[in-house]
């Protein structure tokens, strides 16, 4: 059965189904559409699923120390608290989220971009969440799992490197030459890595971080690759 990698898009979401070898791109309109998509064992899907109440997650901190030797600590964003998701105002995030986490701590700019993503996703994973959706990192798939990938992405040898080592696993070239209109290179190299990362764990071979704690609503804080 086919595996789905996602990775969010300006509002929307880039999609690589996966089966085999073959890969196909397809645009997302919103997460509804994402858990929608037909005859998917495993989504991957890289956004913040398990969100905690105060304070850093653990999977958050154990990637980074993973990627920091590589480099590609920075790619790992803190996730925000819970009680962000409750606005859209980044003066009011910054304010719920000192009074929720000691020592007080707030969103940086670009993490506060994610919430409305990771609100959308929150609302349609169910309670209990359904256990196919399962969140990923694609810098973990590229430079800890697929490996040869040693510089930033949308740099001319990061983007060489990503397209090597996905070529030897999927027909990532043909996926590109056949991807909708207007999906950025960059967001198409990681949706293919998350879906490599959803193959792995549809077989029972991925890896994670996180301490296997579940936050307040049943998902678990945990990051797989």
């Amino acid at each position: 059965m086919a595996v789905l990698g996602v990775d969010g898009w300006r509002g929307k979401w880039v999609g690589a189904l996966l089966d085999g070898r073959t890969v196909e791109l397809r645009v997302l309109d919103d997460a509804a559409a994402v858990l929608a998509v037909p005859d998917v064992e495993v989504v991957a899907i890289d956004m913040p699923i398990g969100l905690s109440e105060d304070g850093a997650r653990a999977c958050d901190v154990a990637a980074a120390g993973l990627l920091r030797p590589t480099g590609a600590a920075s790619s790992v964003f803190p996730t925000p608290v819970r009680a962000v998701l409750a606005t859209d105002d980044y003066a009011e995030a910054r304010a719920i989220s000192r009074a929720a986490t000691d020592p007080p701590r707030a969103p940086s700019a670009q993490a506060f971009m994610l919430v409305r993503s990771i609100r959308a996703l929150d609302d349609v994973l169910g309670d209990p969440p359904t256990d196919r959706v399962v969140e990923v990192h694609p810098e973990l798939a590229f430079r800890l799992g697929l490996g040869g990938v040693t510089d930033r992405k949308g740099t001319a040898r990061g983007t060489v490197q990503r397209l090597a080592t996905l070529r030897a696993v999927m027909d990532v070239e043909e996926a590109l030459a056949a991807a909708p209109t207007g999906v950025p290179l960059v967001d198409a190299l990681d949706a293919c890595a998350a879906a490599w990362s959803a193959q792995r764990l549809a077989a029972g071979a991925a890896e994670c971080v996180g301490n296997g704690t579940t936050d307040s609503r049943g998902r678990p804080m945990r990051i797989c690759w």
